[in-house]
């Protein structure tokens, strides 16, 4: 697979989505992490309301010399933008009900030319099951936590099956990296493990959001386009899938 800082996806919605992307959950001051990924490559920025940073966001995109149109934005709610790339529901907890009523409200908004694209977050084989059987359109993007100790098989195997790109939140296990295998993965390439993380999740299709507030960091995660994993390796690094009890975040896989 020949992988590039550049490389994309489609969406259903017609739209390209880079694959990597900077996350800035709770990152309060985002904006020169944000600043440094955009000068550096980064064409993707995953945020959210509640993190309370979409200003920041939103400025560094505006002072980064990027055109707009090239930057691909994520978020769970608008902020100081003409219109938003990607817009998910951030979680399913409200009920099926308010679920539904949630998606078509994003299909209205899409249709009115604000946001491009429409997806999910944190959805279940269950929740996406329900959009289908309600007869709504199949969301574009599902995000949700993915790395090689929590790999979420049940969800992933569905969003493929239905054409549903993933994106892969905490793709750095929050910083667990001490692990001795992904430490002798890291030697093997002459890498760090940040960055065989990232490029496990580039190579396996999905779209990782990794996260650093430290503008060095967000650099040195992109360095991840010179140099492959074998598929052996491949292998060995799914090998480490501990299922539920490998994840690092909340994740609603069992809320109806």
């Amino acid at each position: 697979m020949s992988l590039q800082i550049a490389t994309s996806v489609s969406l259903s919605s017609g739209y390209e989505m880079p694959l990597l992307g900077l996350g800035v959950f709770r990152n309060y001051d985002c904006f020169p992490a944000c600043l440094a990924a955009l000068k550096h490559g980064y064409r993707h920025i995953d945020s959210a309301r509640v993190y309370g940073n979409e200003e920041d966001v939103g400025r560094a995109v505006c002072e980064s010399g990027v055109p707009r149109e090239q930057v691909f934005i994520t978020s769970k709610i608008r902020f100081g933008l003409d219109y938003l790339d990607l817009f998910l529901i951030h979680d399913p907890l409200s009920g099926k009900e308010k679920r539904l009523d949630t998606w078509r409200a994003l299909i209205e908004c899409r249709n009115a030319g604000k946001i491009h694209t429409i997806g999910v977050s944190n959805y279940n084989v269950n929740h996406l099951e329900e959009i289908r059987e309600a007869g709504l359109e199949t969301p574009a993007v599902n995000q949700f936590e993915l790395q090689p100790f929590c790999q979420q098989k049940p969800i992933v195997e569905y969003c493929r099956a239905h054409g549903i790109v993933i994106q892969a939140y905490c793709p750095l296990i929050r910083g667990n990296l001490d692990h001795p295998f992904l430490q002798e993965m890291a030697k093997k390439y002459n890498k760090n493990v940040p960055q065989v993380l990232v490029r496990w999740s580039l190579q396996h299709g999905f779209s990782p959001l990794p996260k650093s507030s430290d503008p060095a960091r967000v650099i040195s995660n992109a360095s991840v386009y010179d140099f492959e994993i074998s598929p052996e390796d491949m292998a060995r690094i799914d090998a480490l899938d501990r299922g539920k009890d490998g994840a690092v975040s909340w994740n609603p896989v069992d809320v109806d």
